[in-house]
C-alpha cells in the first residue's frame, strides 16, 4: 500500500515599521507577478478585510517546493512560476543576497527552513540546493509530540521576524502520525522614512471604509517633495500613485488609489502586475505635495491553498497525484497546507530620521495634496530588482 504524507508548507512574514535592475530582468518581478496574482484571488472572498501578503516569500516557498517536486507537479510550478528554479538558481540566489544586503540601510532580513521529522531522511541534492539558492538551513523536530514541534517552529519564527510575530503554528495543524515537513519562509523590514512625518502634525481625520461608513483615524502629514503620478486602467478608471522612499532609498513604499471617491479599489486591483508597477516608476514626476496618510497596523493570516489552485497549482495537494521525489524517495509526500502570516506597522518614523529632514517649508502658493482618506493598495518594493516584498489593500485603518 502506498502512503502519502503530507508536506506541510508555511510562509511567515512580518513587517514592522516604526513606520536599475539585474539584467537577469525581471526574473524576481516573475516571482511577484505570482504573489500578486495570489493576492488577486485572496481578497476576491474577502473584499472588505485589510490583507497584506509577501509576494517574494510565496514565490520563495514556491521555488523552495520545486526543488523538490518532480513529474506533473513540477511542471504546474514551473508555468506558474514561469521559470525553472534549477536554471536560474545563480540569479535567484544573487536576488536574495541583494534584498537581504546590508547596502540597503533599512533592514531586511529573509529566512528559510525546513523542519524535518526526527530520523527521516531526505535527498541530498534537495537539502544542497535550497541551502545554496535559498540558504536554507535544516532543523529535526518531534512531530510526534505536535505542542513540542509547534513550539520549535514558533521561536524560530518569533526569532527570525524579531518579535512581530509570536505565533504561526498551532498543535492541530500537525499530524503527529504523517506530518514529515515543514517549509518556512520568514521576512522581516523595518524602514525609516527618508522623509519623516512630524508627529505633531499628526491629527485625527475622517477615512471613508469599503463599507462607507466614516471613522476618525490618526493621519501622519507632511509638506515635502515626492514622486508622484496618475494613470487609467485599460477601461478608463483613473488611479494616483505615489512613491515614499525610505532612507537607504532601494526600497520604497508605493500607494495606490482611485481618483474617484466613488470608485472601488476593486476596480483597479486586477489591472496591477510588476509590469504596471514598472511604468509608474517611470510616469511619476516629483512634486512638492502635502500628504495625508493613515497611521495603521494590519494583522492578516491566509490560507493560500485554494488561490494557488485557481492558478493551475492543484497536483501538490492531492495525495494520489502529488511528486515530490526529489526531496525523498522512501515515502510519497503532498502539500497540506500552505499558509502566510504577515503584518505591517506605518507610524511617523518610519525611522530614526536624522534632524535635518524636519524642516517643513511653507509653500507660497498652495501645493497640490495627496490625501489617503479611503481604501488603498501598498507596496514595498525593492527598486533595484523590482522585487515587491510586501503588498496588500487597506480598507479601515
Amino acid at each position: 500500500m502506498n502512503w502519502h504524507f503530507p508536506l506541510f508548507l508555511l510562509a511567515t512574514v512580518a513587517l514592522p515599521m516604526v513606520s536599475s535592475r539585474f539584467n537577469a530582468v525581471s526574473l524576481e518581478e516573475l516571482g511577484s507577478d505570482t504573489g500578486i496574482q495570489v493576492f488577486n484571488q485572496i481578497i476576491k472572498s474577502r473584499p472588505h478585510e485589510n490583507i497584506v501578503v509577501s509576494p517574494h516569500g510565496i514565490a520563495s516557498v514556491l521555488g523552495m517546493l520545486q526543488l523538490g517536486a518532480d513529474g506533473r507537479t513540477k511542471k504546474q510550478l514551473t508555468t506558474v512560476l514561469r521559470y525553472g528554479v534549477n536554471g536560474v538558481g545563480k540569479v535567484l540566489k544573487k536576488i536574495n543576497k541583494a534584498i537581504a544586503s546590508k547596502k540597503n540601510k533599512d533592514i531586511v532580513t529573509v529566512a528559510n527552513a525546513v523542519f524535518v521529522k526526527n530520523g527521516f531522511k531526505m535527498e541530498a541534492p534537495f537539502v544542497m540546493r535550497n541551502k545554496d539558492v535559498f540558504q536554507c538551513q535544516v532543523q529535526s523536530v518531534n512531530f510526534e509530540d505536535p505542542p513540542s514541534a509547534c513550539d520549535s517552529i514558533n521561536s524560530w519564527v518569533q526569532n527570525e521576524t524579531r518579535g512581530m510575530i509570536d505565533s504561526l503554528l498551532s498543535p492541530d495543524r500537525i499530524d503527529s502520525m504523517f506530518t514529515r515537513l515543514v517549509l518556512v519562509n520568514a521576512m522581516y523590514f523595518k524602514g525609516l522614512w527618508k522623509s519623516r512625518f512630524q508627529p505633531e502634525n499628526t491629527k485625527k481625520r475622517t477615512f471613508v471604509a469599503a463599507d462607507g461608513k466614516s471613522y476618525q483615524v490618526p493621519m501622519l502629514a507632511q509638506l515635502s517633495v515626492f514622486r508622484t503620478g496618475s494613470t487609467s486602467t485599460p477601461n478608463d478608471i483613473w488611479y494616483n500613485f505615489i512613491e515614499l522612499p525610505y532612507h537607504g532609498e532601494s526600497i520604497s513604499m508605493l500607494i495606490a488609489l482611485p481618483t474617484e471617491s466613488s470608485t472601488p479599489l476593486s476596480a483597479i486591483i486586477p489591472h496591477i502586475s510588476t509590469k504596471t508597477i514598472d511604468s509608474w516608476m517611470n510616469l511619476m514626476v516629483p512634486k512638492r505635495v502635502q500628504v495625508i496618510l493613515p497611521k495603521f497596523t494590519a494583522v492578516a493570516e491566509t490560507d493560500l491553498k485554494e488561490p494557488l489552485k485557481v492558478l493551475g497549482i492543484t497536483e501538490m495537494f492531492d495525495p494520489s497525484k502529488a511528486n515530490f521525489a526529489k526531496i525523498t524517495r522512501s515515502e510519497n509526500l503532498h502539500v497540506s497546507h500552505i499558509l502566510q502570516k504577515a503584518k505591517i506597522e506605518v507610524s511617523e518614523d518610519g525611522t530614526k530620521a536624522s534632524a535635518i529632514t524636519t524642516a517643513i517649508l511653507i509653500a507660497r502658493s498652495s501645493p497640490p495634496w495627496f490625501i489617503v482618506d479611503k481604501p488603498f493598495l501598498f507596496f514595498i518594493r525593492h527598486n533595484p530588482t523590482g522585487a515587491i516584498l510586501f503588498m496588500g489593500q487597506i480598507n479601515k485603518p
